[in-house]
């Protein structure tokens, strides 16, 4: 019983200070998002590559995503959380010099780099289940998702202030994101590595660490295991569709808002509302998840993502209200896939595949997410944005008809 009501304790203080990481995380990464996209769009004036920015951030993180797995197979959560923070300020530093001096080359190595922060705030809530029990595990994981609310909600709307912090330095406005950035990453790597203790890998896996046979499970052995359990399969499928449509629907926003010279203060207002629908319900998302089951909140996921890309393409560029209304669902049916996903995910795989589970899983949900960010911008480049909506439509339909056949 002692041993029961001590991991208890570690579980609280863990999920607390994943909370604060992620609010810390989520103010760096969110305000990069539409400025990065415009920052590429006046770099190379070509409204087609805007959503590079977003891609290289989105490769960023697939890129790290497995040795992410590696350091917390190798040395817990703590040395992979924070070498992804680092890594992503590393990035913001170098995106701030790519877009002073109109570099094309670096202002997409920063956001590659950048993309490093977001792989360890998606890592983060798999943290947050390695000591909880199956009974709680979706909301365990929801509560460190919805840290992100408070940061993402307020990461966009420093677009502005920012801006003006920036050009008191003789630096463009669109740059001010990312000095934010650099500060908050930073912070958030003194909150975890001071604070996430016991790790929480290492306290669940103690045992097997200390009589050294962790075992390491390649790319090809996971993804093999992953395809054989069809509940798996459906949840690292749920996932990535969801970023996907997200990505390449919420990129693109920002874009579409310019074309009738719509103010930065209410382009930030509607990634606001759109992140509020990602991150500040998932503790009900995560409720729900327990209680109705995992592929039943899936569906629920489909159909909001659905609704939002018919109440979003069909919007008018300076239609403020409706587009914040479609994004908003485009942001509460990504949760709703994300988070029942990664609770299936886990509850599907052998306890030894879960690490190269997860981080397999974040792998190819970037991978979509990259994929996403470039076929958007070409979608605009030849079609418009009403087009992008449709086509993120369909696969989306593709997952609502494939969670019919699986039940878990």
């Amino acid at each position: 019983m002692g041993s029961l009501q001590q991991k208890d304790v570690h579980q609280s203080r863990i999920v607390k200070t994943l909370i604060t990481a992620q609010v810390l995380n989520g103010v760096g990464v969110a305000g990069t998002v539409a400025a990065g996209s415009l920052l590429v769009a006046s770099i190379t004036d070509s409204e087609t590559l805007a959503g590079l920015a977003q891609t290289f951030s989105v490769l960023g993180a697939a890129a790290m995503a497995l040795p992410l797995a590696r350091l917390t197979n190798s040395g817990g959560r703590r040395l992979a959380l924070s070498a992804g923070l680092i890594t992503g300020l590393i990035g913001s530093v170098i995106a701030i010099t790519g877009g002073s001096t109109k570099n094309i080359y670096l202002m997409l190595l920063g956001s590659f780099l950048v993309g490093a922060a977001s792989a360890s705030g998606y890592q983060a809530r798999f943290a947050a289940i390695d000591l909880a029990t199956e009974e709680n595990r979706a909301k365990q994981l929801s509560l460190v998702v919805w840290g992100s609310t408070i940061g993402a909600v307020t990461g966009p709307n420093l677009m502005e202030p920012s801006g003006r912090i920036a050009e008191s330095f003789g630096l463009p406005s669109l740059v001010g994101p990312y000095i934010v950035s650099a500060i908050t990453l930073g912070l958030a790597v003194v909150v975890i590595f001071l604070f996430l203790r016991p790790d929480p890998y290492l306290t669940a896996h103690k045992d097997a660490h200390a009589a050294g046979t962790v075992i390491k499970k390649t790319f090809k052995e996971t993804f093999a295991h992953i395809k054989s359990h069809p509940a798996a399969l459906l949840a690292i499928s749920s996932i990535a569709i969801g970023h996907l449509v997200m990505v390449a629907v919420m990129v693109m926003t920002p874009v579409h808002m310019k074309h009738v010279d719509v103010t930065l203060q209410v382009i930030g207002l509607v990634i606001s509302i759109h992140v509020l629908g990602m991150y500040a319900f998932s503790p009900l998302v995560g409720y729900f998840t327990d209680k109705l089951g995992r592929v039943a909140v899936i569906q629920i996921g489909v159909a909001l993502l659905l609704i939002s890309t018919v109440v979003s393409g069909t919007a008018a560029a300076g239609n403020a209200i409706q587009l914040g209304i479609g994004l908003f669902f485009l942001g509460l049916g990504w949760s709703c896939t994300l988070i029942a996903g990664s609770a299936l995910l886990s509850s599907s795989v052998d306890d030894e595949m879960r690490p190269s589970s997860q981080g397999t899983s974040d792998l190819v949900m970037n991978l979509m997410g990259a994929a996403g960010g470039a076929i958007a911008g070409l979608i605009i480049g030849f079609l418009n944005y009403g087009w992008l909506c449709f086509f993120a439509s369909i696969p989306v339909v593709i997952l609502g008809v494939w969670s019919t056949r699986v039940s878990k």
